[in-house]
C-alpha cells in the first residue's frame, strides 16, 4: 500500500509559479533524467503576476534549475522502498536515496539548459534536455553556478551513465515523417529518447509494439536485442 505524509507538523502552502509545455504527454518515454536528451525543447510560461523584474539578469546564465511538482504521481501516495530501473528492478532503495517521482512530498529538481527568454504578456523560459510531463506545475527557478554546484568526481553508487540503444527507422516510419512534414528536430527528439530506453523493467523480454505520445503524434516502436526499431507514426487522437 503507498506510504502516507499525513503527519502532526506545521503545513506549508506552496503554488506554482508557472507550467511547463512539454512533448513528453505522458509518462511513458519521459527522459528519465534531465540532460540525458538534449532534442527535448520545452518552455515554461510563468504566472502574470511575474513581470521582467522577476527574471532580470537570469539570462546571463547557461543552465537553470527548476523545481517542480511530479503532478500525475501524487493519487499514487508514496513508497518508502523504490526499485530503480537502474538496478533491473531486482533492488530496492530508499526513497530518498533515489529520483522516483514517489516521494511524500512529490518534489522534483531537474538541471536544464536556459535557451532563450521572451517578455510578453507574460514571462516564457525557453529550455533544452528536459524530463518534465507536459503541464507540470513549477515551483521555483534559480540559476545554476557550477564553481560550487558541479561535483564531477563525487561517488554516485549505482547511478551511472547507461549504454544507449539503437534506433533504427523503417522505410515506412520515414515515409510518415515526411508525410506529415516533421523536421529534423523531432527526429532527434525520437531518437534520442529512444535510446535510453523508455521500458519498463518487466516489460524488457516482449516483442510488443509500444505506443509513445510525443508531441502530436504516436511514435511506434519495437526492441529486438539492443536495437530499436521505429515502425510508424500517427496523428495522436485524444480520448
Amino acid at each position: 500500500m503507498p506510504a502516507s505524509s499525513e503527519n502532526s507538523g506545521p503545513h506549508w502552502t506552496i503554488r506554482p509559479i508557472g507550467y511547463i509545455n512539454s512533448p513528453y504527454k505522458q509518462k511513458f518515454g519521459v527522459a528519465r533524467q534531465p540532460g540525458l536528451v538534449p532534442a527535448a525543447q520545452a518552455y515554461i510560461d510563468l504566472s502574470t503576476e511575474f513581470t521582467a523584474e522577476c527574471i532580470r539578469g537570469l539570462s546571463d546564465y547557461e543552465y537553470i534549475w527548476v523545481q517542480f511538482i511530479f503532478h500525475a504521481t501524487i493519487k499514487d501516495g508514496w513508497q518508502p522502498l523504490i526499485r530503480p530501473p537502474k538496478l533491473g528492478g531486482k533492488e530496492k532503495k530508499g526513497v530518498f536515496a533515489t529520483r522516483s517521482p514517489h516521494r511524500p512530498n512529490h518534489l522534483g529538481l531537474s538541471l536544464v539548459k536556459l535557451e532563450r527568454i521572451e517578455c510578453n504578456k507574460q514571462i516564457r523560459l525557453y529550455v533544452s534536455g528536459v524530463d518534465f510531463l507536459d503541464q507540470t506545475p513549477v515551483i521555483d527557478i534559480k540559476p545554476y553556478i557550477p564553481f560550487v554546484e558541479a561535483k564531477p568526481y563525487a561517488h554516485s553508487s549505482f547511478a551511472h551513465e547507461r549504454e544507449l540503444l539503437t534506433v533504427h527507422w523503417s522505410q515506412h516510419a520515414l515515409n510518415q515523417m515526411q508525410f506529415f512534414s516533421l523536421d529534423s528536430e523531432y527526429f532527434q527528439l525520437v531518437n534520442q529518447s529512444l535510446a535510453q530506453d523508455p521500458r519498463p523493467v518487466h516489460q524488457h523480454h516482449t516483442d510488443k509494439v509500444f505506443v509513445m505520445h510525443l508531441g502530436n503524434f504516436d511514435v511506434l516502436f519495437q526492441f529486438r536485442d539492443k536495437t530499436v526499431e521505429v515502425t510508424g507514426l500517427r496523428e495522436h487522437v485524444g480520448i
